[in-house]
């Protein structure tokens, strides 16, 4: 988890830095997470892109499993 703050209020949240899918400044900073939630947030692209990288460092990597197949989607070997 990452802490940054709301854009318009003082309030400081906790965001799962999992689930950021990307990180916008124009010039506000806006951070969509993968479910489409946006939130926009005082600190800038590069210090939410520090907190990023600090959490990876603290955490270790992403540990990445594959999706389920789903059934009529398989490929076919051989």
């Amino acid at each position: 988890m990452i802490k940054v703050t709301r854009f318009n209020t003082t309030h400081v949240l906790a965001v799962n830095a999992d689930l950021i899918e990307l990180v916008e400044a124009s010039p506000d900073t806006m951070i969509t997470l993968v479910n489409g939630k946006k939130l926009l947030v005082r600190e800038t692209l590069d210090e939410v892109i520090t907190k990023v990288v600090e959490y990876r460092k603290e955490v270790g990597p992403l540990i990445v499993r594959p999706l389920p197949e789903e059934d009529g989607l398989q490929e076919e070997t051989g």
